[in-house]
């Protein structure tokens, strides 16, 4: 009876184990799944953002929609309109401009502007239009660049076109990499 009571401990042991090992399965891909960091998301509507050096406004940014994106890397996101004015100098504005989308970086200084991106130059009277823009605050004097295509309307009804442009932070002075025509207009905007 002893050696029955003996075996029946051992064959009680014996399946706790096989249940404990058993359901201590996990995938490897689930468990670092656990610890990894998860998103999150804050929003905020109708922003207005004021960008001074020395107390002087440069810029000011206003957008019905920001999301501050924290996440594998935190980001700014403008996914329904943005609008921005700059300054010169003497706080003059020089410029404004307007872009379906926007998005920033933290931690960059590049800003990505998309969809039917329109620059007005206050000063000449320019306007030019781009599918894409990109405002990099680290390259003095020529902060804003794209490489695809730009159409620059000039104040005498001149368009330029062409792929690829360089600006400095006003649109005062700006570079068409590639122009690729010119069509002169009389005053009422359409091409002769």
């Amino acid at each position: 009876m002893n050696n029955n009571k003996s075996y029946n401990h051992i064959l009680a042991a014996f399946f706790t184990g096989c249940f404990f090992l058993c359901s201590c399965e996990n995938d490897v891909n689930e468990v670092y799944s656990l610890n990894k960091k998860t998103g999150s998301t804050e929003e905020a509507t109708f922003i207005k953002i004021n960008y001074t050096v020395n107390g002087k406004a440069k810029a000011i940014l206003t957008a019905p929609l920001m999301l501050h994106v924290e996440d594998s890397t935190t980001y700014y996101e403008f996914p329904k309109t943005l609008y921005a004015e700059f300054y010169n100098v003497e706080e003059i504005k020089e410029s404004k401009l307007t872009a379906l989308y926007g998005k920033y970086k933290d931690g960059e200084s590049l800003i990505y502007l998309r969809d039917s991106v329109k620059i007005i130059n206050m000063l000449k009277g320019d306007t030019i239009y781009c599918d894409d823009l990109y405002w990099d605050r680290n390259r003095r004097g020529i902060e804003f660049y794209t490489n695809k295509k730009v159409r620059i309307r000039q104040k005498d009804g001149q368009y330029m076109n062409g792929t690829g442009m360089e600006a400095d932070q006003g649109f005062k002075n700006y570079h068409m990499l590639h122009p690729n025509g010119v069509i002169n207009s009389a005053g009422d905007g359409f091409p002769k």
